[in-house]
């Protein structure tokens, strides 16, 4: 597997995740809570990042609002590096 400068990681992150009902009322399924401060898209974040896959762009779709916040708040990484988090 080849890693380091030039992947480019896409997650799809935003089902409407009607089985998550009433947690996903207001946000969407990656934007639930989980252990605090936590959301269930840092775990996907979380092994992106610990296996040297540092240029990511999350792909948002139902609800985005407090998904695209959580992320742009939560996950900075160094520009000057190449390496970024980004929702589309």
């Amino acid at each position: 597997m080849t890693s380091g400068p030039n992947v480019l990681s896409i997650v799809l992150a935003g089902g409407e995740g009607k089985r998550l009902m009433p947690l996903t009322a207001d946000r969407a399924k990656p934007a639930v809570p989980f252990g605090g401060t936590y959301r269930l898209i840092d775990f996907v974040l979380s092994n992106l990042a610990n296996s040297d896959l540092t240029k990511i762009c999350v792909l948002t779709q139902y609800k985005s609002h407090s998904l695209d916040r959580h992320i742009s708040l939560t996950w900075r990484m160094s520009n000057l590096l190449g390496s970024y988090v980004t929702s589309v």
